[in-house]
């Protein structure tokens, strides 16, 4: 009696010890409800980490703050804060008020909601693809955008920026559409390896019809090489209003589908056994992708490797719970586009460098030293 009552004592002890302490740190979930103190902290140091990541969190929304700042008082004829801070509250009608108020503060507004889709975007397209190296663009949400530009110019003879935003959000969501309804052609449904090909092959198909366009129309050529630059300069007050709702829309969706990624870290079987429904999670992905996506790249045209840099910018400083990679992604995104647009400002003097050109000298080095890690990062 005395050994199976050794036994009976035992058998607790071993279902809370032998939980593994990285289930609750991926998927959000805790295993058991005595895995956890009564004071509710993870095991494992989980307080600690949880203070880690809100303080990483305040570092970015300082950083964000000052890039605003920075942002609204420097250019080609830099503004002092003190009378941006009194033009914001009390135009005067002269240049400077005209300079801070017509056009820098639309400009920051825009690049804050640009680099937060798109650095929520890059956390989504990373981890459903389960590649540390993809942008959001992998979708060919992106070339779907372009390529129904290309062809509101070219057939329809649409020259206003006002109405080809909304042939460029058409075309992106049909994109993702696309993507998402071949890569759940097979028995398996939606996976990491199916949506990387269908959406090259989908990046292939248009981005062939759109470069065919281009060379046969020359007013198509001159509409299209300036949007697809990628900038925030000489966009209209009316655009930010315009994609507003897709991107609230979009990031909603990205807020949800966080739980359902720390799930299918594990793998889409063990997800599936812990009663996730993988294929919603994935659409709900797709989705929130080709919203965020599209609708930036319809405000500032194609903008590459900020959806690829901030993703793991914030996992340096959160981790891989997507409950925290999201909003960290998003900060992070904020952060990078405004810094490159304040450098391209300064560049050149009293001429403008485009961000994606900035960006993109920024992104090449950092995409090779990816690259060439040995170790992998974990997603």
């Amino acid at each position: 009696m005395r050994i199976l009552r050794f036994f009976v004592e035992l058998t607790p002890r071993i279902r809370t010890t032998t939980q593994p302490k990285e289930f609750s740190q991926v998927t959000g979930l805790a295993p058991a409800a005595h895995t956890r103190p009564p004071g509710g902290a993870a095991i494992g140091g989980g307080g600690a980490r949880r203070r880690r990541r809100l303080l990483g969190l305040v570092v970015l929304l300082a950083l964000v703050l000052l890039c605003v700042a920075a942002s609204i008082s420097i250019g080609a004829r830099s503004i002092p804060l003190p009378d941006v801070w009194r033009l914001l509250f009390a135009p005067d009608g002269g240049e400077a008020s005209t300079i801070v108020g017509s056009l820098r503060v639309p400009r920051t507004i825009l690049g804050l909601l640009v680099g937060a889709a798109l650095g929520v975007a890059g956390v989504l397209m990373q981890s459903h693809t389960r590649n540390p190296i993809a942008d959001p663009t992998l979708l060919g949400v992106a070339y779907g955008a372009a390529c129904a530009v290309v062809l509101s110019i070219y057939l329809l003879d649409v020259t206003s920026f006002h109405v080809y935003v909304w042939f460029a959000l058409g075309g992106a969501l049909l994109a993702g559409i696309a993507v998402f309804a071949l890569a759940s052609g097979g028995s398996q449904g939606p996976t990491p390896v199916t949506l990387v090909l269908a959406g090259a092959a989908m990046t292939a198909l248009l981005s062939g019809v759109t470069s065919a366009i281009v060379l046969l129309d020359q007013q198509s050529l001159e509409v299209f090489r300036f949007w697809r630059v990628g900038s925030l300069t000489g966009r209209p007050t009316e655009a930010i209003w315009q994609v507003l709702p897709f991107l609230v829309v979009g990031m909603v969706l990205a807020i949800g589908n966080a739980p359902g990624l720390n799930a299918l870290a594990l793998g889409d079987d063990v997800a599936a056994s812990l009663g996730q429904r993988v294929w919603l999670t994935r659409g709900t992905g797709v989705l929130a992708i080709a919203l965020l996506t599209g609708a930036s790249v319809a405000a500032v045209g194609p903008i590459g490797f900020l959806g690829l840099m901030a993703p793991h910018m914030a996992r340096t400083l959160t981790g891989s719970d997507h409950r925290w990679l999201v909003p960290t992604g998003a900060l992070c995104g904020m952060v990078l586009i405004l810094i490159a647009d304040i450098i391209g400002r300064v560049i050149r003097g009293t001429g403008e460098v485009e961000v994606g050109i900035v960006l993109a000298v920024i992104g090449g080095p950092f995409f090779i030293a990816l690259i060439r890690r040995r170790k992998t990062i974990a997603l």
